[in-house]
């Protein structure tokens, strides 16, 4: 049941709904891992990645937010419970512990190569569904594999 309404027909709403709130675990738990990187880094370059990685925390949840409400636009009920996101996140377990700065560079390059894949197929899933959810996702896509790079930039040679 949605309180809702949408302009969308039922089956392009549950396309969208589905794609926006798998992003929005996604983005959920990539928050939280860049958060566990960052108060457990350690290494020589810590200050430029512990900085960097509140940049990832921010974009995380900007975007989060974003998809949040698309979700609640279309009348999808968006679920962000921490038994929701452990259950159904595709995003890469970070490690427990302190982590040296190369480790967690190679740590977000993985992450953030699996949630732009994520995000890559729901684009496709979502074009011709819900035009605007598809160009939120691309818009997503873009600064994610900004982010990629610039931790890319940073590894080791």
């Amino acid at each position: 049941m949605t309180v809702i309404s949408s302009s969308l027909s039922e089956k392009d709403r549950e396309i969208a709904g589905t794609a926006l709130q798998a992003t929005l675990v996604d983005l959920l738990d990539l928050s939280l891992v860049a958060k566990q990187a960052h108060w457990n880094l350690y290494g020589p370059r810590f200050r430029s990645i512990h900085l960097q990685l509140d940049e990832v925390v921010t974009t995380a949840r900007a975007f989060a937010d974003t998809v949040a409400e698309r979700a609640a636009a279309l009348g999808v009920s968006p679920d962000g419970r921490a038994a929701t996101i452990a259950e159904t996140s595709g995003v890469p377990a970070f490690p427990a512990g302190w982590t040296q700065d190369g480790d967690v560079v190679e740590a977000l390059v993985r992450t953030f190569a699996a949630v732009t894949g994520r995000v890559r197929e729901r684009i496709e899933e979502t074009g011709p569904a819900d035009a605007v959810t598809q160009d939120l996702l691309i818009g997503l896509t873009a600064e994610l594999e900004k982010q990629s790079w610039m931790f890319q930039a940073e590894n080791r040679l």
